[in-house]
């Protein structure tokens, strides 16, 4: 107990004190999760928003893949990331490897997924009366849709933030196509998983408060927008 005691007290004073390696996993994951997160929200949005309003062929096979790839591994994910951009692969002459870019690039393709398939659930199973009470305003389509987005506002935030925790407490991807490198691409998850393996329990934890914290975060942001 004295042992867990003691580290606690040493990463609070590492938190405080502003060791560069700490804030520089934490800079390195907030950067890269926020950009990443921006990214699948633009593309996922409207592609989650057609796949659960239209109704068209293939739809029901389009959802069941979106659906199996929120189940995949992410070290798989990130493997397959991996064979694209390493220096033989397909995209290997972007330099993306072992870089800040390949991080949000992996981040990006965990959290697409997750927001379509959350958002075109949700607009499926959006209350008739409702829809039926926007309908009967006979707004254009732009604005018929626009009103529905409206509506679900902070159902659609809840389920960013969801991606958002996802994406920061991820491993696999982050330690496969950033390489945990010191100083660039080192991220908080991965950044514990080496500073533990090494016996810096201490960093471990002032790294693990933080993820903590953040997660505490997004999950209050979700509860409040449920009750609201």
């Amino acid at each position: 107990m004295d042992y867990i005691l003691e580290g606690l007290k040493q990463s609070i004073f590492l938190l405080f004190s502003g060791d560069e390696s700490i804030y520089s996993a934490i800079y390195t994951t907030l950067l890269s999760s926020t950009i990443s997160i921006i990214l699948a929200f633009l593309v996922g949005f409207p592609l989650g928003f057609a796949l659960g309003f239209f109704d068209f062929k293939l739809k029901r096979f389009i959802k069941l893949l979106i659906n199996t790839s929120l189940s995949f591994p992410t070290v798989a994910i990130g493997l397959i990331i991996y064979a694209f951009i390493s220096y033989k692969g397909p995209l290997g002459n972007l330099n993306l490897l072992f870089t800040t870019k390949a991080l949000i690039l992996g981040q990006f393709v965990l959290a697409l997924p997750i927001i379509i398939a959350l958002f075109s659930n949700l607009i499926e199973n959006m209350n008739p009366k409702h829809f039926l009470l926007i309908k009967s305003f006979h707004l254009s389509s732009i604005r018929l849709i626009l009103t529905i987005i409206y509506e679900l506002r902070f159902a659609l935030i809840s389920i960013v933030a969801l991606a958002y925790g996802r994406i920061v407490a991820e491993v696999g991807v982050a330690m496969m196509v950033g390489g945990n490198i010191k100083y660039d691409t080192r991220t908080i998850t991965t950044a514990i998983s080496l500073e533990t393996s090494k016996g810096e329990f201490a960093r471990g934890i002032a790294l693990a408060l933080v993820l903590i914290t953040l997660s505490f975060f997004l999950n209050f942001i979700i509860h409040k927008l449920k009750r609201d």
